[in-house]
């Protein structure tokens, strides 16, 4: 009975004990980052949540106390210090962490370190590495890598390493991404042939030699600026080494005359050795040079073989003529979409969502967000599927449940840039959030061809349409007056601003900012779509369509930014302010212009009669506030990106602004039809991944 009644005071006894060593495990893990303060420079005051005493982890929500803390269950995992004007001998610094067992990530982007490479050689659990835009210098060791059993992706990039790229990076087995470009590094590339490697780029370096064949199918623009770099990725053939001189053949004997009567005995002259010894060594030859084709021709074999099983950066696995990629009656599906997007019946338009999900229910739906009916992937297969369009990434269905409620399916092709756990951490962040003027993503389907993405539907058309749409004589276009565009304009700010502070460590959150990318709601707010999906997008797919690479530092520099995002916000502002197509949107089939030589050309007092779209209804008193605008968009487009203005700058300027007409409709100001039901005519393309 005694023992009966301890047994709850035992419980309780384990529990405390519990808190109490996850309490000094939580203390243990403040000293380590605060011994790691003391040592680096913070001017800017950007770690002083960093206080002694409190937890660096807030709850098991993965939910940061301290700034640029990653947690996860109430567990310590990373350190995100970006662009926080952080200073200091990172070296040093860096070993001060090793004593944090659950740390994955380490990401101290765009900051003012120097000093080598830090030590993190033998940190087994370690998975991401983030060193890029800061003042590292000098040679790594080549052993710096070894032992990094879990690491995936290593961002060296824009520093000042010297020296031989370290041999230790080829022996880590599980390799994702690995970004060497714009440092000193010399010598030759290491022989890099992990399975699941897609992204290196080593561009702008002093690299020589032959690029190995593991990366033969790299996009040449990776290696750019290494002058003495050769081989069939860069079109630059590597020298064929001479062949070691042949040494000559031996002098034929000489034949000793024989004695007359030895001459009458012999019936006929032997020939002279020279003369058999011609076709014997042409026989030697031929059979040398079969070996060596038949040696090459076992190679050129197995890198095939290779090429097909491991997808290598630019080069879209497997060809879409495959029939392993896609059949015969999804592709003429898609292209009958293009234009007949509600021709075909029921049981085809359901077959290319079933071909996209790999046939009848293989797999399941993952929900990404909390609170929504569920539904299973049979379900969709079974609803009333219409094609809304194709675009350069895939096709989009409506999909119509039964008994409930209108989804949007996309089906992606080109997804392929990460594995499938990336891949779904990924979703899971896209799934956290949460924004008035975003789109949200609520489940998805992973496949390894192809990847499906659900989102609600929106019965309104794009904001593309609604500013270039050809409806055709029996139903009027409508026009969007100056409060409309104004509200467009700030909530889709609002919501660019929102991906930045929420994606800090994307290079550019949102990516593919542009009119066919933004959804109109009931009221014609502004719904942001196709959002920060470079990071899973296949970078040669990326960089041919989305519109972040279309920026001029992309064209001029060769790579994006965060900034890269301000010029499509630019470029939105200036289209909905002319009503003309940019040119990186041509593919829209209108007539595009150069909107910003376009609008700097002409004189400013001539603005409002010649480059706002005179189909904006707007009054007088309103042109000063759209002028302004105009001025906050040019800022915004700036080909310097040095000086172009900041998204927050930016998003500052456009929360300032007011309609001017005091008139503070968000309605079209003519044509108003009910814009959830699409005429025959209606383009719906514009609303398909593109």
């Amino acid at each position: 009975m005694a023992a009966r009644r301890s047994l709850p005071l035992l419980v309780a006894l384990l529990f405390a004990a519990a808190s109490l060593h996850t309490d000094a495990a939580s203390l243990a893990e403040a000293d380590v980052l605060l011994k790691f303060k003391t040592i680096i420079t913070d001017p800017g005051g950007k770690l002083s949540s960093w206080i002694a005493g409190t937890d660096p982890c807030s709850d098991g929500k993965g939910n940061g106390k301290w700034g640029g803390v990653i947690c996860s269950d109430g567990n310590l995992h990373g350190l995100q210090l970006e662009n926080m004007g952080l200073s200091g001998m990172l070296n040093a610094s860096v070993g001060a962490l090793r004593k944090l067992p659950d740390l994955r990530t380490l990401s101290f982007r765009d900051n003012q370190f120097s000093g080598p490479m830090p030590d993190v050689k033998n940190s087994a659990g370690m998975r991401s590495i983030f060193l890029s835009n800061n003042k590292l210098s000098g040679e790594i060791p080549d052993d710096a890598f070894q032992g990094m059993g879990s690491l995936k992706k290593v961002d060296l990039s824009h520093n000042e390493f010297s020296g031989p790229i370290p041999t230790s990076l080829a022996r880590v087995p599980k390799l994702l991404q690995l970004r060497l470009d714009d440092n000193n590094f010399s010598g030759t590339i290491p022989d890099l042939r992990q399975k699941e490697l897609h992204l290196v780029n080593v561009s702008r370096n002093e690299l020589e030699g032959k690029i190995p064949d593991g990366l033969k199918n790299v996009r040449d623009a990776f290696f750019d600026g290494n002058k003495n770099l050769c081989g069939e990725a860069v079109g630059n053939p590597c020298a064929t080494p001479t062949p070691p001189q042949q040494p000559s053949p031996p002098a034929p004997l000489q034949r000793v005359p024989l004695a007359p009567a030895q001459q009458k005995a012999s019936p006929s002259p032997t020939p002279p050795p020279q003369e058999n010894s011609i076709p014997v060594l042409a026989v030697v030859t031929l059979i040398a040079f079969g070996g060596t084709i038949a040696i090459v021709g076992a190679i050129v074999v197995a890198l095939n073989r290779r090429r097909e099983e491991v997808e290598v950066l630019g080069q879209p696995i497997p060809s879409r003529n495959s029939n392993k990629y896609t059949s015969f009656q999804e592709e003429k599906l898609e292209k009958d979409a293009l234009v007949k997007y509600d021709v075909g019946s029921a049981s085809g338009r359901k077959a290319g969502m079933a071909a996209a999900a790999g046939g009848n229910d293989q797999g399941r739906l993952v929900f990404v967000r909390n609170g929504r009916e569920r539904f299973e992937l049979h379900d969709l297969l079974k609803s009333s599927a219409e094609v809304l369009g194709t675009g350069n990434f895939g096709c989009t269905y409506r999909a119509t449940l039964p008994n409930g409620p209108s989804m949007v399916v996309k089906r992606f092709r080109d997804m392929n840039r990460t594995g499938r756990e990336d891949f779904e951490e990924h979703m899971r962040r896209l799934g956290r959030l949460s924004h008035p003027n975003l789109l949200p993503l609520v489940a998805y389907y992973y496949r390894k061809e192809e990847k499906l993405l659900v989102h609600d539907y929106v019965p309104n058309r794009s904001l593309a349409l609604m500013l270039h749409g050809n409806r055709g004589p029996n139903h009027p276009m409508m026009t969007l007056d100056w409060p409309a565009r104004l509200k467009i304009v700030k909530g889709a700010a609002s919501a660019l601003a929102y991906l930045h502070e929420e994606l800090p460590m994307l290079g550019v959150p949102h990516g593919h900012l542009k009119s066919s990318n933004v959804l109109l709601g009931e009221s014609l707010e502004p719904l942001l779509t196709d959002y920060a999906l470079i990071p899973v997008m296949n970078q040669a797919h990326a960089a041919q369509f989305m519109v972040s690479y279309k920026s001029p530092e992309r064209k001029q520099i060769g790579r994006t930014s965060k900034k890269s995002d301000v010029w499509s916000l630019g470029m939105l502002m200036l289209e909905i302010l002319t009503g003309k197509v940019p040119m990186h949107d041509a593919q829209q089939g209108k007539e595009s212009t150069d909107l910003v030589n376009w609008a700097n050309s002409v004189a400013k007092e001539e603005w409002a009669g010649q480059v706002l779209d005179s189909k904006m209804s707007r009054t007088k008193d309103a042109e000063g506030q759209i002028l302004k605008l105009l001025q906050i968009a040019l800022a915004c487009c700036e080909e310097n990106v040095e000086k172009r203005w900041e998204l927050k700058e930016a998003v500052d300027k456009i929360e300032e602004m007011t309609q001017g007409d005091g008139d503070n409709s968000s309605t079209a100001a003519e044509g108003e039809v009910d814009s959830s039901k699409a005429g025959p005519e209606d383009d719906l393309s514009s609303i398909a991944i593109n």
